[in-house]
């Protein structure tokens, strides 16, 4: 495919369709986002649709967020290496397919699996696509401007994902929330074969199959003992042999990442005190933060009656939140430093679900739903920025990739791991109150909402203890803040915002 180039930029010559390229760049990205939060208000209607049980509902999330988090590592390693274009078309091809799967699934494991399906192809698209922006664009400026472009999609995503779920389950099915991307990954494909340039590294592939097999198997054994407490128990022999496998597992992984000359994750990535503190805070404030969508959503939908699309709407305070503490973000840290904007934004969202946590049978929208909404909306929004900048600060250019997958990999895994645990406790504290109480309706609606304070209440926890590792590990300067030295991306994001 011949390559058309004008226009120089520092010293380089520009695809004169680059903006072009971002736009079919940004619409892929915009599919993975949607898609991991699109099914939430679907999400009870698939599963009265399906029968799936209320332990086994979070494997709609967890199937996803796994297999992208846990493959994401080596996704990036062979878009590298095989092409960034055509590893990203692989990407979009696959992801239609598993959507569609998915949309016509017939039963609870054909849907899991189409959402593992959908998580293993995302992790061959996410970095091909991010790769494609940084190859794409040389020159600082644009690149920054680029950056915040992605971003601002990537934030947005979200909301626009809890919205649009509601109107397609209120208006079509639930299946619709799938069944979606297949003509969006159609029109991606077609703008990457026309517009995008493929580039690829130099050198012989290496690929570390095993350190994949062994992390993506220990998180499952880990999110699977979670599960399996909610029926056995938190003691019973099954839940600790499942949790004891998770940890061996990831112990091991360890071992053949520090053995291994070519690893899936170079460990000295992580050594940095700053580095290895953000990417720990990164995963306990998503684990926190992410699995109250689950929560709410059947809070809304099973105690105060909402519709699926009226659910959609009642997100879109923690939308506008969440996107208002972005794009403020970027100038709040230039001036106090990413630690004391970490520190300052986990407290203010464990305040937030604190708040959540005191929602009963009778609480209104506008006095108690709203303001816990607005409160860790915003405090998502601040930690999203300094956590990223200090994930990545001083890192080497050698090392840039894989900081920047690992950055997405603990975003799933906390996921993962958030939805299964909070899902387990809310579950198992709903059975305890039911057998003390009885098994009246007014028992029931009762117990359901008293199993999520209490995960609320283990939600906030985990934001805590964020803060804490934030405070205690984090140490960065104020003009350390840029992406390895380059130029200030989150404070153009504000500007482009």
């Amino acid at each position: 495919m011949s390559t058309h180039r004008a226009s120089t930029t520092g010293g380089t010559v520009a695809d004169p369709r680059r903006f072009r390229a971002l736009a079919v760049i940004v619409l892929a990205q915009l599919m993975v986002v949607l898609d991991a939060s699109i099914v939430t208000v679907a999400l009870p209607s698939a599963q009265t649709g399906l029968h799936i049980s209320v332990a086994d509902r979070q494997w709609v999330f967890t199937a996803y967020s796994l297999a992208f988090g846990g493959m994401l590592l080596l996704g990036g390693r062979i878009a590298d290496f095989v092409g960034r274009k055509r590893t990203f078309e692989i990407g979009l091809v696959g992801f239609a397919a598993a959507s569609a799967l998915g949309g016509l699934a017939q039963s609870e494991a054909m849907l899991f699996a189409a959402r593992a399906l959908q998580g293993g192809f995302a992790a061959l698209l996410a970095p091909a696509a991010l790769s494609l922006l940084t190859v794409t664009f040389t020159d600082p400026k644009e690149q920054a401007r680029a950056f915040g472009i992605y971003g601002a999609i990537s934030g947005g995503g979200i909301s626009i994902g809890l919205i649009m779920g509601g109107m397609l389950t209120q208006w079509a099915s639930w299946r619709w929330t799938m069944l979606v991307n297949v003509p969006i990954a159609i029109v991606a494909l077609v703008g990457s074969r026309l517009l995008v340039t493929e580039s690829k590294a130099e050198g012989k592939a290496h690929y570390d199959l095993l350190g994949t097999a062994t992390v993506t198997a220990g998180l499952v054994a880990l999110v699977y003992g979670s599960t399996k407490a909610e029926s056995n128990g938190w003691t019973s022999g099954t839940t600790l042999t499942l949790l004891a496998l998770g940890v061996i597992l990831l112990a091991a992984f360890v071992i053949i990442e520090a053995r291994t000359k070519h690893p899936l994750l170079p460990l000295r990535v992580l050594a940095d005190r700053t580095r290895g503190g953000a990417f720990l805070a990164n995963l306990l404030t998503i684990a926190g933060m992410f699995s109250t969508f689950l929560l709410l959503t059947y809070y809304f939908q099973g105690i105060l009656g909402y519709s699926a699309l009226k659910t959609g709407l009642a997100y879109l305070p923690y939308s506008i939140g969440t996107f208002v503490g972005a794009t403020v973000a970027g100038k709040v840290m230039a001036r106090i430093g990413a630690r004391t904007l970490l520190v300052g934004s986990m407290v203010l969202g464990a305040v937030g679900l604190v708040l959540f946590a005191q929602l009963d049978t009778h609480s209104g929208f506008a006095s108690h739903v709203l303001p816990a909404e607005i409160i860790t909306s915003l405090a998502l929004g601040l930690a999203i920025v300094p956590l990223t900048s200090a994930a990545l600060v001083g890192v080497a250019p050698a090392d840039a990739g894989v900081a920047s997958a690992l950055v997405n990999t603990t975003q799933q895994v906390g996921n993962s791991l958030g939805v299964a645990l909070l899902n387990t406790i809310a579950a198992t504290a709903t059975a305890g109150y039911i057998a003390d109480h009885g098994t009246s309706a007014a028992a029931h609606s009762a117990g359901l909402v008293h199993g999520y304070d209490i995960a609320f209440i283990v939600a906030a926890a985990f934001l805590a203890v964020s803060a804490l590792v934030s405070l205690l590990l984090v140490r960065t300067r104020r003009q350390d803040m840029t992406l390895g030295g380059g130029p200030e991306v989150f404070t153009e994001l504000a500007e482009v915002i």
